[in-house]
Parts: structure tokens; C-alpha cells; sequence
């Protein structure tokens, strides 16, 4: 079982439009609902790959009985998540049809507070011995410690699970400390954590920082991998136009895929770029188009650099 962590879980929600103006009033052609964040569309994708997995977290009111509801219908995905007072957040995706540019609106989450932060500890303590891999993702809610990844990240090393941790910010530099197996930031992340613009150099530096394997996503460029068993490159074979939202939280799957298989480098980041480009096509985060995962993977390129 892989387990992924999403404390702010949300429910997606995609508008598609004609053409996003500001200042003026659309009619919307398609709307989309999905359990969301990061953690759980890591998890969808997943399952979609035959591994059996529990999303963990908190889901509160009405929004949050939406996402349980959602996840119940979803197959390979155990539910696990704790019941908090405050309301899940909603995310808002509007994807320009014109452009394919997608516009994000995020709400901020439940207040949490320390009585529920300490049961969903002892609930994840529970959860880890089951568990051939973590994966910490996502933006912590209100009243979340700041380095609740950090605690979280040391109990699965002592539980002798790896770990990978996705997120940003102040969590990530204190997350990277704690000495997580795998950190897959994206270049402005990674830029923040490390003060440095160049890829190269920001993951050899963040390897310094404590995480033992960086893989930092690129968006169209594809991936950059600095690892004890070596560095490499990974590109998709073609530039794919559609919704990028959830593409990242896909490549993280085709990274713990690839790490439960126990499949070299090379074929983790073949798998991770695909699927990441693959989630471009799809209409929602969470989900990729499968015929165009398989002729991606066999063209995608990984040079050791």
C-alpha cells in the first residue's frame, strides 16, 4: 500500500469557458468535480496504475462529505481521512479554451485545531507499518504546525518507510532537513528553497540541505534528476497543449510507482515525464489520457548528465 498525506485536501472544481476576459461575464461550456489536492490526485493516478492506495488527511463539512462521497467511487483509492470541524477548502479551475491557459483560485482550508492536529498524528503513526511509501503533499492548513512535514517525515524514517515530500514554502525548507528520501519541487520552488535560478545548482543544494534524491520538475522541459546513484535528464518527446494542473502531482506518482517496482532511474523518470505529459491532456488533475502515456513513455528521453 502506498499512502499519500494530503493535509489540505480540496474539492476541484474546472470551469471551461470560450475565452477568460477580466471584468466580464462567461458562460461556462463544462464544469468538472473531483476529490483534489495534491496528494490525492498522486493517489488517483496511482491507482489508475494497479497500485492499491490510502489518502490520508482531513475533510471537514459539506465540501469535505462531497470529497469522501467522490473517493468512494473512485477504485484502488482507500479512504482514510480524519473528520475535522472546519470546511474543506474548494479549488477553482477556469481553463481558457482560446489559449489553454488555466487560471487557479484557491481557497485556504479548515482551521485545525491542536486536538485534531494530535489525532491525525496518532492516526498516521497507525497507518505507516502498512506502507511501502509516503507521500507528504500540498500546502498545510490553518493551525497546522509549519513543521508538521519535518515530524511527519522523521516517524516514517524511524517506521523505515521512504518518504517523499512535495510541497513549498517554509515546510519545505524545514521538510528537507528532516532528511526525506525523495523532494520533487518545481523550479520556482526549488529556486526559493535554494536561492540559486539554476536547476543544476539548486539541487545540488538542496541535496546538501538533507533531502537524499531531488527531482525538480521543469514543466515543458521535463525533469532534472540528482540522485547517490547519479544525475539525469528526462524530457517528454513533444511539448503537449491542454491543462497542466495536476501534471507535477502526477509525475510524483510515476515516482513512487517507480520506486515500489524498484525500476532503475532511468525507467522512474521514463514513467514520471510521461505521465506528467499525459495529464496535460486530461480534462482534470488526477487523471491521464492512457493511449498517450504509453506512446510518451516509449519515446521519452533520459540523458545522464
Amino acid at each position: 500500500m502506498i499512502l499519500t498525506v494530503t493535509l489540505n485536501t480540496a474539492l476541484d472544481i474546472t470551469y471551461r469557458v470560450g475565452a477568460l476576459r477580466p471584468h466580464a461575464s462567461h458562460r461556462v461550456s463544462e464544469v468538472t468535480e473531483r476529490p483534489g489536492g495534491k496528494g490525492v490526485n498522486v493517489a488517483r493516478v496511482l491507482a489508475a496504475l494497479g497500485h492499491e492506495t490510502t489518502v490520508t488527511g482531513f475533510a471537514g463539512g459539506a465540501t469535505g462529505r462531497t470529497v469522501r462521497e467522490r473517493l468512494a467511487d473512485t477504485p484502488g483509492v482507500r479512504d482514510a481521512l480524519l473528520p475535522v470541524t472546519g470546511p474543506t477548502r474548494r479549488t477553482i479551475a477556469v481553463v481558457d479554451q482560446l489559449t489553454g491557459d488555466t487560471t487557479q483560485l484557491n481557497e485556504p482550508g479548515p482551521q485545525i485545531s491542536p486536538a485534531e492536529w494530535g489525532a491525525f498524528l496518532d492516526h498516521y503513526e497507525e497507518l505507516l507499518p502498512g506502507a511501502s511509501a509516503v507521500a507528504l503533499c500540498g500546502s498545510l492548513p490553518p493551525g497546522v504546525p509549519v513543521g508538521a512535514y519535518a515530524g511527519l517525515i522523521k516517524s516514517a524514517r524511524s517506521a523505515g518507510v521512504p518518504v517523499l515530500l512535495d510541497t513549498s514554502g517554509e515546510p519545505l525548507r524545514r521538510g528537507v532537513a528532516a532528511r526525506p528520501d525523495l523532494v520533487k519541487p518545481n523550479a520556482a520552488e526549488l529556486a526559493e528553497l535554494t536561492g540559486s535560478h539554476d536547476p543544476s545548482r539548486a539541487t545540488q543544494d538542496a541535496r546538501r540541505r538533507g533531502a537524499r534524491t531531488v527531482v525538480a520538475s521543469l514543466g515543458p522541459q521535463g525533469l532534472l534528476a540528482r540522485a547517490p546513484e547519479g544525475h539525469w535528464r528526462a524530457t517528454p518527446p513533444t511539448r503537449e497543449h491542454g491543462n497542466p494542473t495536476g501534471a507535477g502531482d502526477s509525475a510524483v506518482a510515476g515516482l513512487l510507482s517507480g520506486l515500489v517496482d524498484q525500476l532503475p532511474w532511468p525507467d522512474r523518470l521514463s514513467r514520471a515525464v510521461a505521465l506528467s505529459a499525459a495529464t496535460v491532456l486530461a480534462p482534470a488533475a488526477g487523471e491521464f489520457d492512457r493511449s498517450a502515456y504509453e506512446k510518451l513513455l516509449a519515446r521519452a528521453s533520459v540523458t545522464e548528465v
